[in-house]
């Protein structure tokens, strides 16, 4: 059992178990009705995460799209319920568990270029450059990196706009659930930040576990 009192596995048949190394890319193809578990394993470790069209549609790649996924239900925030839009406004990906919430979906990326202008240095990586090679893998290329959900991430927003990365509520054996609306490529990066607290100060490694509810 995890620390929450969930189950460490989801019921269903397991069709892969991963530890996702901290700093490290990581994706997966899912067909549609399957699931992701990504499983928070140490706490506070964000997960940025983007998800693709296994086929074109309309004789575009159909990707994540966070205006979407904004737009329609009203909410900046995600968890238990949200739906991950594509571009076309056609449900990808839909949270069907989640133990923290409020993840978040405003600041995309990091990159060694933004860091710089941020903090005048550079993490050892980067989820941009991680986003880039996974992609690789699936013959898609560094433009179809674009603004992704970042699961297990609290970025508060004030009245007068404010925004900034601030320390994770999310515990150790915290899950989201995501569910395949279509066939996609899910794909992550572990958030290698160390700059901010998105990685709660240190990169942790994660788990993802993909499955076929029972």
């Amino acid at each position: 059992m995890l620390s929450n009192g969930m189950p460490e596995r989801p019921e269903g048949r397991i069709i892969e178990d991963t530890i996702v190394a901290a700093r490290a890319p990581w994706s997966a193809r899912l067909s549609a009705g399957q699931s992701l578990r990504l499983i928070d394993i140490e706490g506070q470790q964000a997960i940025d995460f983007l998800c693709f069209g296994t086929a074109p549609f309309e004789g575009q790649v159909e990707r994540y799209h966070m205006p979407n996924t904004i737009k329609i239900p009203k909410n900046i925030l995600l968890g238990e319920g949200s739906v991950l839009y594509s571009q076309f406004a056609r449900p990808m990906m839909t949270i069907t568990a989640d133990t923290c919430g409020g993840h978040d979906t405003i600041f995309g990326c990091c990159s060694f270029a933004v860091d710089q202008q941020r903090y005048g240095k550079q993490n050892s990586e980067c989820c941009q450059r991680n986003f880039e090679r996974e992609l690789a893998r699936h013959d898609l290329g560094p433009e179809h990196v674009v603004a992704n959900a970042n699961f297990f991430m609290n970025v508060p927003v004030g009245a007068d706009g404010h925004a900034e990365i601030v320390d994770s509520t999310s515990k150790p054996g915290d899950f989201v659930d995501l569910r395949a609306e279509m066939d996609v490529i899910a794909v992550l990066s572990n958030c290698p930040q160390e700059l901010n607290p998105a990685a709660g100060g240190g990169p942790t490694p994660i788990r993802a576990i993909v499955f076929e509810p029972a």
